[in-house]
């Protein structure tokens, strides 16, 4: 009997469907028409996103992700949450001139970041006929690390979803790999965690890959200031109580295995 019941549980598991990828029901993919601006920009607009007051992206309607003047690996980037550093592999046409629109809605207005995400990915591997792997690679980058004196942070008052802005000179994250507009002078960043706070420190140039080791809970409110040319690391001690410390690190790297340039649609 015992047997008997225990086949017929795993005949009931394998029967049960796997759960539909999510895909946008309207989805637009154009070549961009270059008119003089610089860079890429553009994301998604999830239930739960939290952009700031005269925050452009804002004016994206929610349940929609809205990219202009993308090349496929600033679609990766943001697709994934990687900097470009850190994307390797594939024709060339994922590097080079040509640039996309996209413009794509969900039904569903109560769809969150992370699930307007997931369609962005099934997009790319549907559009672009995108397939990769990760692979480790230890890479020289840093630590993260509580300063001898302790940390300096201030715990967040905020429930609202985290937040990031970086001031100073123009520049998109993902066009740093281009070598323009690197002089960024303030991050400010609402409802972190430390580890939240990493990802947008690894993407400042002369920082590269970056784990954190402070071994701090909690959610923070930080902003850290600096003007171009000083040393990040003596900055952020002073400001925050964190150093940072050179060493190899473990880094999963984004390969793209093949990729095919998109019918105009």
């Amino acid at each position: 009997m015992r047997l008997a019941a225990l086949a017929l549980i795993g005949l009931l598991q394998n029967s049960v469907p796997a759960s539909a990828p999510l895909r946008f029901e309207v989805a637009s993919l154009k070549l961009n028409k270059p008119d003089g601006r610089s860079g890429v920009s553009g994301d998604c607009h999830g239930a739960d996103s939290n952009f700031v007051a005269g925050d452009v992206l804002a004016s994206i309607p929610r349940g929609r992700c809205v990219i202009t003047a993308a090349r496929l690996s600033h679609l990766i980037g943001i697709a994934y949450d990687l900097p470009m550093g850190r994307i390797t592999g594939g024709p060339d046409f994922v590097w080079g001139v040509e640039r996309y629109d996209i413009q794509a809605a969900s039904e569903n207005t109560s769809a969150t970041h992370t699930q307007l995400i997931e369609m962005l990915r099934n997009l790319l591997a549907d559009r672009f006929r995108l397939r990769f792997h990760f692979e480790e690679r230890p890479t020289a980058g840093h630590s993260l690390m509580v300063a001898k004196n302790g940390a300096k942070l201030k715990l967040s008052s905020s429930e609202k979803r985290l937040s990031f802005r970086v001031l100073g000179a123009a520049i998109n994250k993902f066009d740093a790999a281009d070598g323009k507009n690197t002089n960024l002078n303030t991050v400010i960043a609402e409802g972190t965690t430390i580890p939240e706070f990493v990802k947008t420190l690894a993407n400042l140039p002369g920082i590269g890959p970056l784990v954190d080791k402070t071994g701090l809970p909690g959610v923070y409110d930080i902003t850290l200031s600096w003007e171009p040319g000083e040393s990040l690391g003596n900055v952020m001690q002073e400001q925050l109580g964190l150093r940072l410390e050179a060493e190899k690190v473990p880094i999963n790297y984004f390969i793209i295995d093949s990729a095919e340039k998109p019918a105009d649609n």
